[in-house]
């Protein structure tokens, strides 16, 4: 039993490195293509030269990214397969189209790549354009079918299960189930508002060292436009996600809160550290029925806790619930941030703090977006589907996944070194003219 339960650790532990290492690049598969676009766009409206830099600097950085991105893709589809057979051979059949719909996604988006990297001389600029909105718009259905898969997950349809077996499948149906616009939708916003705040804060730093810089403004413009609405939006998505959970699934909503007992006018909890053990959240800051009205749309509304379920059957409410709060406040300060840079629009790149500020908070959005990731992947256990096949039951019997899980996080951190190195060498440096 203690093998089985190292070797499950490890598993999940290899495929939680994996996913945090494929995400970023995944976002930036997603955000990068739009910058790219903008930029391109602003060119042949103002044949604005420097417009014309940005949009070939950030097609080089998309160019890396896409790269390491196809790597580490190439290794979770491995993954799931070598660590999680029983899970596959489960969800094979019902979600093996979004998987390649997403395969044909990420082949257009190379084509698309290929032709904007190597076509500027050979194709009319307004082609030229549109290759590059090409990119945006088949990695961004990239994202999106694998966010159907993912949210399939936490919301299991299209299928009949009898006697253990899965019957009459509808493919269109697992997509297209009840979660998944809601799902999707706050995950690609997260995208643009993590990819745009991050550009927007190495533009930043170098614009305290030159206020007058054509480039670095442009880019902090361009970068903040679509990170800023993403910011301003995401809220909304948040809300509705949160009502998504309240229905579907409660466990979850309740570790996100902290919410041990059932009660009608349930608290909204900010901070605190639930204790399991004691089954009692400590040190939060508690606003009366504020988590019925926001789940339920009445502060009276019956909020069921953590203590209904058994505790096997209970999400690991201390990791879910502190990774809710931290992606919750990075999304308030960045919202904040992009309200403030809002109204200095004309003064922006003068204005020193604030600069600071974006400079060292616009980093938050990575900080928002593992977390929310550990909220959805967390929240869900111990089921791997929801309410049908537990984790532990997924898992490979094979031994020693410690072996794979060391050597994978070292090919990440050295990919990751590499993709700093070129990206500050290619794509952020100030341009010498």
């Amino acid at each position: 039993m203690l093998v089985a339960m190292s070797d499950l650790l490890a598993a999940r532990s290899q495929m939680a490195v994996s996913l945090a290492f494929h995400i970023v690049f995944a976002v930036a598969g997603i955000a990068m293509p739009v910058l790219m676009a903008i930029a391109e766009w602003r060119w042949l409206a103002r044949g604005d030269a420097v417009a014309l830099e940005l949009a070939k600097r950030w097609a080089r950085g998309t160019a890396i990214l896409f790269a390491v991105g196809a790597v580490s893709g190439t290794v979770l589809s491995f993954e799931l397969g070598l660590l999680w057979p029983r899970f596959m051979a489960f969800a094979g059949p019902i979600i093996g189209m979004p998987f390649s719909l997403e395969g044909f996604a990420f082949f257009l988006e190379a084509i698309f790549l290929g032709i904007y990297l190597y076509g500027r001389e050979r194709v009319p600029p307004r082609v030229h354009w549109a290759a590059g909105l090409g990119v945006a718009v088949s990695g961004a259905a990239s994202g999106l079918f694998v966010l159907t898969a993912n949210s399939w997950m936490n919301h299991p349809a299209g299928f009949s299960f009898v006697d253990g077996r899965v019957m009459d499948v509808n493919p269109w149906a697992a997509m297209f189930h009840p979660g998944w616009a809601i799902e999707c939708l706050h995950m690609m916003l997260a995208a643009y508002l993590c990819i745009g705040f991050a550009v927007a804060a190495i533009h930043a730093r170098e614009l305290l060292r030159d206020s007058r810089n054509r480039f670095h403004r442009q880019a902090l413009a361009i970068a903040l436009a679509v990170g800023g609405v993403a910011a301003v939006v995401q809220p909304l998505s948040g809300d509705a996600s949160a009502k998504l959970a309240a229905q579907t699934q409660p466990a979850k909503l309740a570790a996100m809160e902290g919410q041990f007992e059932t009660e009608n006018g349930a608290p909204l909890r900010i901070g605190g550290l639930p204790d399991e053990g004691a089954e009692v959240t400590r040190g939060a800051v508690e606003i009366p029925g504020a988590l019925s009205w926001l789940a339920y749309g009445d502060p009276r509304a019956t909020v069921r806790g953590l203590k209904s379920w058994p505790r096997e059957d209970r999400p690991p409410a201390a990791i879910v619930h502190v990774a809710f709060q931290i992606m919750v406040g990075c999304g308030v300060v960045l919202m904040l941030l992009a309200l403030a840079a809002a109204t200095k629009r004309r003064t922006l790149y003068d204005a020193r703090g604030l600069l600071r500020a974006i400079a060292v908070l616009g980093w938050l959005g990575f900080v928002a977006l593992e977390a929310g990731w550990t909220v959805t992947e967390v929240g869900r256990q111990p089921w791997i589907v929801y309410r049908l096949i537990r984790t532990a039951d997924a898992v490979t019997p094979m031994p020693h996944l410690i072996v794979p899980f060391l050597l994978f996080t070292a090919l990440y951190v050295f990919l990751g070194v590499i993709v700093i190195v070129l990206l500050r060498r290619h794509v952020f440096a100030s341009p010498r003219a």
